[in-house]
């Protein structure tokens, strides 16, 4: 008997193999997956193994310096040349001269745990060229392209970069008041950094996800807050405290009410947008929470830095490094388990690390508890997105 119809599964695409060149193409590939996973590495041995952070960038020095600009500035970096490419249409850095930077990022995360000055000096060397050299290829496009309303993001990157060398400097001293107040500056610089990014992509990205959402840019209260900032850093540098404060209140307050603008109820039920809402919220509290600090009403600086730091930079990192590698990645703009669960992860991680700031028996154990779900979170993302980021889009596959 004749077969008159033949029913086939279908058959899953194969995926590209991996290639060095899509692997330093745009600079997020490389960076989100060196922050992410030092995200971890670094928790795991400042959670788990102290005793080997022996260096002269040693202890919590190492853990604050770590977690600001070996994690969350990587990532800001690697956003930043990404974004640089869309805004000018020209690429800041990709191939040998993308693959250099990564490698003097490898180098000071290294060379920060040797025990001697020659290894914390050939880190600190190798991680101002990192920001010098990201700030130098952005400016260059930005310029080139006359991209005006993005010329002050190189500056910002310099800043952050300076404030580095402030601290670094500052660890060498001794001088661990002084210290605190270098950590917050760069704390501050990579918060301007953030709001000024987070302004720009959450409203687009909310638009685009949720039919018929219309919700305001707010441009010109971006300005204010953008200023606020700014002076609030100015302020921190002449260290005139209460006037640095109310400058940190206003940006907060600014941000807040931006963020209950954008309609927070209408982003329920997507994922990738309610987790840059909520770290958006939390970088608005924490900027409160350091007013509070500037005025004398929060003694401890561990508060506004782990609300800033762990509940805002850290909840919106996870929501970016996977919001825009699938958008650049030209994969669909939907999340599986294995992102939720990571957000999810996240989440916790900060509500266990701010609960283990509370004087009480069971603190040592809620420390080792957020350690072990923030270790897990960034797991999760590099064990989805490492198979993706090293390989070329699927749709440029030859």
């Amino acid at each position: 008997m004749a077969i008159l119809l033949e029913v086939e599964e279908p058959v899953p695409p194969t995926p590209p193999p991996p290639q060095w060149r899509a692997f330093l193409e745009l600079g997020f590939r490389p960076l989100y997956l060196a922050g992410c996973l030092w995200a971890a590495l670094s928790v795991l041995l400042w959670v788990y193994a102290p005793q080997a952070l022996t260096g002269p960038l040693g202890g919590v020095a190492w853990h604050a310096h770590e977690m600001l600009w070996g994690f969350i500035a990587t990532i800001a970096v690697g956003f930043l040349l990404t974004a640089g490419a869309n805004w000018t249409g020209i690429n800041p850095l990709h191939g040998k001269a993308l693959g250099a930077l990564t490698a003097l990022w490898l180098l000071a995360r290294v060379g920060y745990l040797v025990p001697d000055t020659a290894g914390f000096w050939l880190a600190a060397c190798g991680e101002t060229l990192f920001f010098a050299t990201a700030a130098v290829a952005l400016g260059r496009s930005i310029y080139q392209a006359r991209s005006k309303r993005n010329y002050g993001i190189p500056v910002l990157i310099l800043g952050l970069g300076a404030a580095n060398v402030l601290y670094l400097h500052t660890v060498l001293q001794g001088d661990y008041a002084l210290l605190l107040a270098r950590f917050n500056l760069g704390l501050l610089c990579m918060a301007v950094i953030a709001l000024l990014v987070a302004r720009r992509v959450i409203p687009f990205f909310a638009m685009r996800a949720v039919a018929g959402l219309d919700i305001p840019m707010h441009t010109r209260s971006g300005q204010w807050q953008l200023g606020a900032g700014v002076l609030a850093i100015a302020l921190l540098l002449a260290d005139w405290m209460p006037g640095a404060g109310l400058a940190l209140a206003a940006t907060g307050v600014l941000t807040c009410w931006q963020l209950l603008a954008w309609r927070p109820w209408a982003v329920r039920r997507v994922p990738l947008l309610w987790i840059l809402y909520v770290g958006y919220a939390a970088l608005g509290i924490g900027l409160l929470v350091a007013a509070a600090h500037a005025a004398g009403w929060v003694p401890r600086l561990a508060w506004p830095a782990h609300v800033i730091g762990a509940a805002g930079f850290a909840v919106l990192i996870i929501g970016m490094v996977t919001r825009t590698a699938l958008g650049h990645l030209g994969r669909p703009l939907r999340t599986d388990r294995s992102m939720v669960a990571a957000y999810a992860l996240v989440i916790a991680a900060a509500a266990l690390r701010l609960a283990a700031l509370l004087p009480t028996a069971w603190a040592m154990g809620v420390l080792h508890a957020s350690a072990a779900a923030w270790i897990l979170g960034f797991a999760l993302y590099l064990w989805r997105f490492f198979p993706l980021l090293i390989r070329p889009r699927f749709d440029q596959r030859s």
